[in-house]
């Protein structure tokens, strides 16, 4: 029985296959999903589950290098948004929205939430853990 805290067993497949460079985008309700990348919808309701709910889980199993994130999410503040986890201690890359959408459709995976923040969505690179 799986003991951490990621329970869907589609999103815990991908992660656990993910190699060096790989690429999983967890996104707003509105982020468009092209065709090639596995979609994972976890969206129940408006704010169910909040992407940040699902970027916590996700990072509590996943070795992460980068993060990208659209110019737009920033809205013209000095800080991240506050879904951005400053624990991390990445800076994120910044691009525009419609580079974001053309990048996330080399992901490996996309993950649909119930967010609904204009522009809350992240790209995760994946990492090498040795030790």
């Amino acid at each position: 029985m799986k003991r951490t805290a990621l329970l869907n067993s589609e999103l815990s497949q991908v992660i656990a296959s993910l190699g060096h460079g790989d690429m999983l985008v967890i996104g707003d309700a509105g982020l468009p999903i092209p065709d090639g990348p596995r979609r994972i919808d976890l969206a129940v309701t408006r704010g169910v589950p909040l992407l940040t709910e699902v970027l916590q889980a996700v990072l509590s199993e996943m070795q992460v290098e980068s993060i990208v994130v659209a110019d737009e999410a920033l809205n013209g503040a000095k800080a991240l948004p506050a879904w951005y986890p400053q624990s991390l201690g990445i800076a994120p890359q910044t691009v525009s929205h419609e580079e974001f959408k053309r990048r996330s459709a080399k992901a490996r995976a996309i993950v649909r939430t119930g967010e609904c923040t204009p522009y809350a969505n992240i790209m995760l690179i994946a990492g090498v853990a040795f030790g």
